[in-house]
């Protein structure tokens, strides 16, 4: 029995690991088997290129080499966590999959989403979520949700530029390959916007 694949996007702070909680709460209450993880990481050796990409002390690492760490976690990432779950019939929610790419080093760093493609080949060829989940609140009033920025961060520190066209790519991502890439409206509380991914899970019979 195949298992349910559900991710979330959206640019930092957006509450992706909030709704992820609500939406476990939910599964758990319903007795939907499911497993949490997340992108970069989710198993040690993923967890450890995690490390590599985010430490504010790699300044100078190329937008290439980060395109590749990101694929080469991902890799792993799905043979160790999100193909073995899925096959025995869970559910996987996963904080950032395979648009985060192609919004932040596609769109953001301005990498060719053709090359970001290949590199993901096989991310792309062996599991695709059945929803991805795009929680869309603009960069600067996600900062200011979560506080400002992780100084010790290499992404959230790329600057308001960056994670402008990030949203904006996002965006142009939505229209792209939609309906597989869904917007939800982060507007109200946190509780109004996890009943809005519910009720769009539920729909699309992602919750049962």
């Amino acid at each position: 029995m195949k298992g349910k694949f559900i991710a979330f996007e959206g640019c930092e702070g957006a509450g992706k690991s909030t709704q992820m909680r609500l939406l476990s709460e939910t599964m758990q209450k319903r007795g939907i088997a499911h497993v949490v993880t997340r992108e970069p990481g989710g198993g040690p050796i993923s967890e450890a290129v995690r490390k590599i990409i985010l430490d504010g002390k790699n300044a100078a690492m190329t937008d290439e080499c980060e395109a590749l760490l990101y694929a080469a976690a991902r890799a792993q990432h799905l043979a160790d966590v999100v193909l073995p779950a899925l096959g025995r019939g869970e559910t996987v929610l996963c904080d950032r999959y395979i648009f985060s790419s192609f919004a932040y080093q596609g769109y953001g760093r301005g990498l060719s989403l053709e090359f970001l493609r290949q590199i993901n080949a096989y991310a792309i060829a062996a599991c695709m979520p059945d929803c991805t989940l795009f929680l869309d609140i603009p960069p600067a009033r996600a900062f200011e949700r979560k506080h400002g920025r992780d100084e010790n961060d290499r992404i959230e520190t790329a600057g308001e530029a960056f994670h402008r066209r990030v949203y904006e790519g996002y965006h142009a991502l939505l229209g792209a390959y939609a309906p597989q890439l869904v917007a939800v409206d982060c507007s109200g509380t946190k509780y109004e916007t996890s009943a809005r991914i519910a009720a769009l899970l539920e729909a699309r019979g992602l919750l049962g």
